[in-house]
């Protein structure tokens, strides 16, 4: 599965009729730069495991796999499984599709014709989550990269002259000032804060995500302070 580029929030859309896909990628096309099209289940599944998306928009009412068999397809995979789906339907349908939707793992259920405005609503919401969520994993990522960075060694002790007091090694005028000691105790409390953001990013859907992003700011700025002498 290719990663998306930074900032790019790809949606994929899956109908079997031309004249509604053009509809959708006109309705959408302002929320993203990428819109994907798929006329078929299977032709939406191979898309997915080509590349990342933040939410698949699917047509119920499709030839061959249908819809809800699309959308438990895409659920039944490891890759794919947590893309939010939202099924869209005609207005004379089953009074229990909707029901149906949700239990195959669709985050929503709309029923055409529908308001522009609110699909775009709908959709920007999980636009949002996705975007937020990559940023959060890339500071997470930066957070290890600076934890578990090399750490200097220190320089061998000078033995002290034969006949006279030891005398410390004379260090020319512009040599950098020796780093700070980072504490063991301080990396480890910082550890286990980043092992508590990992966690709470699993669960993002149901977490202010400003606060959770205050979080992973303050706890930047305490790794740069303890680790600012590591890397002088």
């Amino acid at each position: 599965m290719t990663p998306p580029a930074p900032d790019t929030a790809p949606i994929l859309i899956v109908d079997d009729m031309e004249e509604n896909l053009v509809a959708l990628e006109a309705v959408l096309s302002s929320l993203t730069s990428k819109v994907v099209r798929a006329r078929s289940g299977e032709e939406a599944l191979k898309a997915m495991l080509r590349e990342e998306f933040a939410v698949v928009l699917i047509d119920v009412l499709m030839p061959g796999m249908n819809g809800f068999e699309t959308a438990a397809n895409i659920k039944g995979l490891d890759q794919t499984k947590d893309v939010p789906i939202i099924l869209l339907t005609g207005a004379s349908v089953d009074p229990n599709y909707a029901y149906r939707g949700y239990t195959v793992g669709a985050a929503d259920f709309l029923i055409k014709p529908f308001d522009p405005w609110l699909l775009r609503t709908k959709v920007n919401v999980f636009l949002d989550l996705y975007r937020k969520n990559h940023q959060l994993s890339a500071q997470a990522d930066q957070l290890k990269r600076l934890l578990t960075g090399p750490t200097p060694t220190e320089s061998p002790a000078t033995p002290a002259e034969p006949h006279g007091p030891a005398h410390a090694p004379h260090a020319p005028e512009d040599a950098p000032a020796p780093a700070p000691p980072v504490g063991d105790e301080a990396l480890s409390d910082i550890a286990s804060r980043l092992v508590q953001i990992e966690l709470l990013l699993r669960d993002a859907r149901d977490i202010e995500s400003a606060g959770l992003a205050d979080r992973i700011a303050a706890l930047e700025q305490s790794v740069e302070r303890l680790m600012a002498g590591r890397e002088a």
